[in-house]
C-alpha cells in the first residue's frame, strides 16, 4: 500500500509540473518539452516489452518512423490544392500521386494508420519470431537487423518518399494554421500531455491482473508458464504489437513538433537510446520510462547547446551508473528509500522500517492476539486440580 501511494504521489507531482510549465517556459523550450513527452510514449512501449516481459527490442525505431511518415504524408497532401503533387515529386519526374499515398488524403485513415500500421507490422514480425521461440540476445539482434533493413529501404526511396531528405511538416497547414506556428505547437503540447497520460493508464492496466502476471511470468520463467498450459507466443505477440502501436503514436507526435520525419528515426543509435531512457528512469516502473525520456533528452538539449561534443560521454556514463549503482533506475531508487540515503550522507540518521512497522501490521496484530488467547486458555485457573 505504501509503495502504491508513493507511486501515485510521484505521478501527481509530475502532472502538476507539466500543467504549470507552459506558463513559465518560452515557446522554444515548451516545444522541446512537448517533443520529449511524445518520446515518453515510445519509452512506455519499451518498458512494457522489456521491463515487464523481458524482451529487449533494439528496433522500435521502425514503428516510431512509420507513425511519423503516416502523419507526414497526410500533412504534405493536406497543404495542397486538389490535383497538386508534393514539390519533391517534380524533382524526380513523378507525374501522378503513387497509389499508397492516396489513402492519406483522409484524416480518419491517417489517424488509424498512425498506430494500426506499426502495430500490425510489429505483430506480424513478433509472431514470426516468437512462434520459433527466438528470445534473449537473438531476439535483440534480429530486431536490430530488421531495423537496418527498414532504414536502407526508406533511405533509398527518393522518388516515393524523398529518401534521405524526409518529409517536412513545419510549413504544412493543419486546421487552417501552419503546423510550426507557436499557437499550434502549444496546442500540440496539450494533446501530447493527454496522450501520454492515456498511454500510461493503458500500460498500467495491462500490467495489472492476470495479463500482467503472465507478462512477468514470461520474463522470469517462460518454460514454466508454458508447462502450466499458457501460450507465451500469443502474449508476447500481443504486447509487442501494442508497443509498436505506442511507438507509432509517439513518432507522429514527435514529427509534428520537430517539423520533419526522415529515415534517421530508424537509426540504430536512436533505438538504443530508447532502451537507455527506460533503464535510467526505472525498468518495470512505467512512470520511470516517461521520466527517463524527458530528463535525458532535456539534459541532452541543454548540454549540447554549451558542450556539444561531451554528450555521448555523459550518456555512456549515465548508463554505466545505472548498471553498476542504480539497477532499478531513478524511480526504483526513490521507492527504495533513496532520499533517506541522501539525507544520511549529510548527517541525518536514516529511518529504518523495523519493529515499529511490524507492530502495526494487521497480520502481525492478528497473530499476536491469537497467541495471547491460546496462552490465557492454557494458563491454570484458580481452583483447578493440579
Amino acid at each position: 500500500m505504501k509503495r502504491s501511494l508513493q507511486g501515485w504521489i510521484l505521478v501527481a507531482a509530475l502532472i502538476a509540473v507539466a500543467l504549470l510549465l507552459p506558463a513559465v517556459l518560452p515557446p522554444f523550450r515548451l516545444n522541446l518539452l512537448g517533443r520529449f513527452l511524445s518520446l515518453g510514449i515510445a519509452a512506455l512501449g519499451v518498458d512494457l516489452i522489456w521491463g515487464y516481459t523481458g524482451m529487449l527490442s533494439l528496433g522500435q525505431g521502425i514503428f516510431f518512423a512509420l507513425g511519423g511518415y503516416a502523419v507526414g504524408m497526410y500533412l504534405q497532401l493536406n497543404s495542397l490544392t486538389p490535383g497538386q503533387l508534393p514539390e519533391f515529386f517534380s524533382l524526380y519526374g513523378v507525374k501522378a500521386l503513387p497509389a499508397f499515398w492516396q489513402p492519406f488524403t483522409s484524416p480518419l485513415f491517417t489517424l488509424l494508420a498512425i498506430w494500426v500500421i506499426p502495430a500490425v507490422i510489429a505483430g506480424l514480425l513478433g509472431y514470426l519470431v516468437f512462434r520459433n521461440r527466438i528470445k534473449g540476445v537473438y531476439f535483440s539482434i534480429l530486431t536490430q537487423a530488421a531495423l537496418l533493413v527498414f532504414f536502407n529501404f526508406f533511405n533509398g526511396q527518393q522518388k516515393l518518399i524523398n529518401g534521405t531528405n524526409g518529409l517536412k511538416t513545419d510549413t504544412a497547414q493543419l486546421f487552417g494554421m501552419m503546423v510550426g506556428h507557436p499557437d499550434m505547437q502549444r496546442a500540440l503540447y496539450w494533446v501530447t500531455l493527454v496522450l501520454v497520460l492515456l498511454a500510461w493508464l493503458l500500460c498500467r492496466q495491462l500490467t495489472r491482473g492476470r495479463f500482467g502476471d503472465a507478462l512477468i511470468a514470461i520474463r522470469d520463467d517462460e518454460p514454466r508458464l508454458r508447462f502450466t498450459g499458457y501460450n507465451p507466443t500469443a502474449y508476447k505477440t500481443l504486447v509487442f504489437a501494442i508497443a509498436g502501436g505506442l511507438a507509432g503514436i509517439s513518432g507522429a507526435l514527435y514529427t509534428v513538433q520537430s517539423g520533419i520525419v526522415s529515415p534517421q528515426y530508424m537509426g540504430v543509435a536512436f533505438s538504443i537510446e530508447m532502451v537507455i531512457w527506460v533503464a535510467v528512469g526505472g525498468r518495470g516502473t512505467l512512470i520511470g520510462a516517461v521520466l527517463g525520456a524527458v530528463l535525458i533528452n532535456y539534459a541532452k538539449s541543454l548540454i549540447s547547446e554549451q558542450l556539444p561534443e561531451t554528450w555521448l560521454f555523459i550518456q555512456g556514463g549515465l548508463f554505466l551508473l545505472v548498471v553498476t549503482a542504480l539497477p532499478d533506475g531513478l524511480v526504483g531508487w526513490w521507492r527504495l528509500g533513496g532520499v533517506n540515503h541522501l539525507l544520511a550522507m549529510v548527517g541525518r540518521a536514516p529511518r529504518l522500517a523495523t519493529y515499529p512497522d511490524l507492530e502495526l501490521d494487521p497480520d502481525r496484530l492478528q497473530e499476536s492476539q491469537a497467541l495471547s488467547t491460546q496462552a490465557s486458555e492454557a494458563r491454570p485457573q484458580p481452583g483447578d486440580t493440579p
